[in-house]
């Protein structure tokens, strides 16, 4: 017994201090985990390198898109256009994230990727900087918009330029529409109602 007691105490106690460390580090992963847990913890640049926080635009209704400006789906600013002069002063808010994953056609700078949106199709809502939407240098708010442990009901890559992700007033993802869906869409024109009309 004296044996025991002479070698287990310091076993013991390495054990104690093991377990409180693994704690510490659950505990400091829990909370990692809970401060990136919503779209409104996400802060993105603008394309005029302006920081623009999403937790702005809370109680806002938003329409989130990845955008390129040599696409065959490009055409589909005017209507993003459009939908945001109809309903912005309801709530609704459409972003525009270019990106170049798709055979490159978001080739251009920032600059110039702007004055392509402003010129070509007069675009007033928000456009941010161009970010990579897919694979492993996928940027951390489309890995939210994307993965299952966030998304579980929409979840899943994207699958070209201009996928939808409709978020509502209270940061919920309500719905999403592929690139073939374009905004003047009955479905989608159905699904922005529904999320302006919802209570925060």
């Amino acid at each position: 017994m004296k044996t025991f007691a002479r070698h287990s105490l310091p076993v013991i106690s390495r054990l104690l201090v093991a377990g409180m460390i693994l704690t510490g580090t659950a505990q400091a992963q829990q909370k990692e985990t809970h401060t990136m847990s919503g779209i409104y913890d996400f802060s993105m640049k603008r394309i005029d390198g302006t920081t623009a926080p999403l937790s702005d635009y809370k109680g806002k209704v938003l329409l989130i898109v990845n955008v390129a400006s040599k696409c065959g789906f490009t055409g589909q600013y005017a209507g993003l256009q459009k939908l945001f002069q109809t309903y912005q002063d309801r709530g609704l808010v459409v972003m525009g994230f270019p990106s170049n994953d798709f055979l490159f056609q978001e080739p251009g700078t920032n600059k110039e990727i702007a004055e392509f949106c402003s010129l070509k199709y007069h675009v007033t809502f928000p456009i941010f900087e161009k970010i990579t939407v897919t694979g492993g240098k996928c940027h951390p708010l489309y890995k939210f918009l994307i993965e299952k442990a966030t998304n579980p009901e929409f979840s899943g890559k994207i699958t070209w330029n201009f996928n939808k992700f409709l978020i509502g007033r209270n940061g919920r993802i309500l719905a999403r529409f592929g690139s073939r869906t374009p905004p003047e869409d009955k479905d989608l024109l159905s699904a922005i109602e529904a999320a302006l009309k919802a209570p925060e």
